[in-house]
C-alpha cells in the first residue's frame, strides 16, 4: 500500500521575468510535520501557494492522496488542504461572525460550544466570541483566524510564517497548538518559517535556495 500522502514531482513555477521554483520533488507521509526554510525570495511561500491551488504551476505534478490536485473540485480540495497566512484577514463585525462562516458554507448549524472550546485552547476566553474584530490585537486576530481554520480540521495544514509578526507569548501559543494538532490528531503540517528554533523543532526539515530543494533532513 502506498503510504505517500502528498507527492510533489518535478514542480516548476515561472513568471515572465524569472524562474521561481525549479524541479522541486519530495514526498510527504500522513501525519508528518515538516518545516521549510531558506533565504527570502527563495520560493518557499510560492511552494505552499501552489500546493494550496492559489496559483497555477508551470509544470510538474502535485498529487494528494494518490490523485492529481486538478482532479479535485476546488471546494472539496480546500476542505482538506488549508493555507494559513502570516497576516490573516478577519471579516464581519465580531469574532462570532468569523467562526460562524465555516458552518454556513457547509449548511450546518453553528456549534458555539465547540467554537468557545477552541478559543480557550488558544487562551482566548469565552467572552471573545462577542468581541468586535476592531477591538482585537494583532496576536488575538491571528489566534481567532487559527481557530476559524480548525473548526473543521483539514487533513493538510500549510503554514506560511504564521508566527513572524507575533510577540513571544502569542508565538508560543500558536506553536504549541500546531505541535499538539500534529502529535495528538496526526494532522499533516508543512510549515514555512525563518525562525531557527521552529525550523529545527520538527522531525524533518527542507531547505529551499534559489528555487531549488537543497536539503531534506530527517532527525
Amino acid at each position: 500500500m502506498n503510504d505517500t500522502f502528498l507527492s510533489i514531482k518535478n514542480l516548476h513555477f515561472s513568471t515572465e521575468e524569472k524562474c521561481i521554483l525549479s524541479d522541486i520533488s519530495f514526498d510527504v507521509k500522513k501525519g508528518e510535520l515538516i518545516t521549510i526554510s531558506g533565504p527570502s525570495g527563495s520560493g518557499k511561500s510560492t511552494l505552499l501557494k501552489l500546493i494550496a491551488t492559489m496559483i497555477p504551476k508551470t509544470s510538474g505534478e502535485i498529487i494528494f492522496k494518490e490523485k492529481k490536485i486538478e482532479d479535485y473540485s476546488p471546494t472539496d480540495y480546500r476542505k482538506d488542504v488549508s493555507y494559513f497566512f502570516q497576516n490573516p484577514v478577519l471579516f464581519g463585525e465580531t469574532v462570532k461572525d468569523n467562526l460562524i462562516f465555516p458552518y454556513e458554507i457547509r449548511n450546518l448549524t453553528f456549534d458555539e460550544s465547540r467554537a468557545i472550546t477552541l478559543l480557550e485552547s488558544v487562551q482566548l476566553d469565552k467572552s471573545f466570541i462577542d468581541k468586535k474584530v476592531t477591538d482585537l490585537s494583532g496576536g488575538e486576530k491571528q489566534r481567532v483566524a487559527f481557530v476559524r481554520n480548525l473548526l473543521f480540521p483539514p487533513e493538510l495544514l500549510l503554514l506560511d510564517e504564521v508566527t513572524s509578526a507575533l510577540d513571544e507569548e502569542n508565538s508560543r501559543i500558536i506553536k504549541e497548538m500546531i505541535v499538539k494538532l500534529n502529535q495528538e490528531d496526526h494532522l499533516t503540517v508543512l510549515w514555512v518559517t525563518h525562525d531557527k528554533s521552529e525550523f529545527l523543532s520538527s522531525p524533518r526539515q527542507l531547505v529551499i535556495e534559489e528555487g531549488r530543494l537543497k536539503e531534506d533532513t530527517h532527525e
